[in-house]
């Protein structure tokens, strides 16, 4: 992470924490707000904002730990969220200690996904994070546009088992993109696909890669999970449990623009 060298502007005095770009927290919060005019999409991460599929991802990493012949934590696993399939593993491998060949990571991360996907194969709605739909359904009532925004190339399976592809205007997964979070591409992906402005654009993220991956992208962003963790994000929910259009309007401080007939 590499320091500002230049004279600190004025908002930069106010934080020491730096994007991967050198910006300074407070700043980059500052202009987004500055920027922001009209709300009219929403992007969601997927593992542990619509689904919890990070139960299964871990079991399949421990799995190949141990064929490798080290141990794999819950607490190791934490590393790995909203991260990329190959960077997760180039993490597992520093975590033990151990260094392949290209071809040989590339083998061991497709033995990882498809153990992980006999599991999310059989996965249901039920499954589906509390809250989720109803959130979902009143942004369609109101013509907010909605993408996914994820890493996970398994994405369009995971929602066609719980039953959720209709409701998403685009899908930007790990076939769509080269860049990992806190790389922006992702979302301005999916704001170019859903044809909105990135200023104009709100993402819900549960791991701090990807809420410094919506900063980066000019976003407002919501986190999912525990402040003390998400801090980076404009506020923090625990889930989606009623939650609704009006509370996030209130947070944000933002009119909404209803592209499809809905009302203010």
């Amino acid at each position: 992470m590499k320091k500002v060298e230049s004279r600190p502007r004025e908002n930069e005095k106010k934080s020491d924490e730096l994007f991967s770009d050198g910006t300074a927290l407070t700043l980059k919060i500052e202009l987004i707000k500055r920027n922001v005019k009209k709300i009219e999409a929403c992007i969601f991460d997927l593992d542990g904002v619509i689904v919890d599929t990070a139960k299964y991802h871990f079991i399949a990493w421990k799995a190949l730990a141990e064929e490798l012949g080290f141990e794999f934590t819950l607490e190791n696993n934490e590393r790995l969220k909203g991260v990329s399939r190959m960077a997760s593993l180039e993490i597992l491998l520093e975590i033990g200690g151990l260094q392949f060949s290209e071809p040989e990571k590339r083998t061991m991360a497709e033995k990882k996904n498809t153990l992980y996907v006999t599991y999310i194969e059989e996965m249901t709605p039920e499954e589906i994070l509390p809250g989720v739909p109803e959130f979902l359904q009143e942004l369609k009532n109101n013509g907010i546009k909605i993408a996914l925004g994820s890493a996970s190339k398994n994405s369009p399976m995971i929602l066609e088992r719980i039953q959720l592809t209709e409701m998403f205007d685009a899908v930007v997964d790990g076939n769509s993109i080269t860049e990992a979070k806190p790389n922006p591409e992702v979302f301005l992906k999916g704001a170019e696909w859903l044809s909105v402005l990135p200023e104009n654009c709100v993402v819900f993220e549960d791991a701090i890669a990807g809420i410094e991956a919506a900063r980066n992208a000019g976003m407002r962003c919501v986190g999912i999970g525990e402040p003390e963790t998400l801090g980076m994000a404009d506020f923090v929910i625990p889930g989606f449990d009623g939650f609704t259009l009006e509370k996030l309007k209130k947070e944000l401080q933002a009119p909404f623009l209803f592209p499809r007939g809905g009302k203010d």
